[in-house]
């Protein structure tokens, strides 16, 4: 099975911003409103769909990271920040591997240059091992009023 990238459309994104997560990855829900819509509209997510069907998304830049921690200066220069999410019928079976490791393909193709950063809230330990996998390490903590969030580098 192959993954395709596709722009991000209004019918796709209100999909992803229909997805319900069971606790504690309900964190992740997203309400629909015109700022999310226009947040994943704005050219900086891509769709990725598996056999016609949408799988999950991926974003790249400033919009993978959070106000709070750019409040909190762990976002220094020289770094693309990537962020993803999977459809919550995939997520806990497996897939995280097979996905991430097509999003950071996507991401290193279009900056070849930069070094990749991710952002995960601390309570994601699914999250935190498979980006342990793939050679991130910790690089820096932050709060905010709902999280307790990690920054994660990786190696070079």
């Amino acid at each position: 099975m192959v993954f395709i990238q596709k722009k991000m459309d209004k019918q796709t994104a209100l999909q992803i911003l229909g997805w319900k997560y069971e606790k504690p990855y309900d964190f992740y829900n997203n309400e629909v409103s015109e700022g999310s819509l226009s947040e994943l509209l704005d050219g900086s997510y891509i769709a990725v769909f598996e056999d016609g069907s949408l799988f999950g998304f991926l974003c790249a830049g400033q919009v993978a990271q959070v106000p709070k921690g750019v409040l909190a200066g762990v976002y220094p220069e020289g770094f693309i920040d990537i962020g993803i999410g999977m459809h919550p019928e995939g997520t806990g079976q497996g897939q995280g591997r097979r996905f991430f490791g097509h999003a950071m393909s996507v991401v290193q193709e279009r900056y070849p240059d930069l070094r990749m950063r991710l952002t995960v809230a601390e309570f994601n330990k699914r999250a935190i091992h498979l980006y342990k996998q793939f050679g991130f390490a910790e690089a820096g903590r932050f709060s905010t009023d709902s999280a307790e969030f990690m920054t994660m580098e990786k190696r070079r």
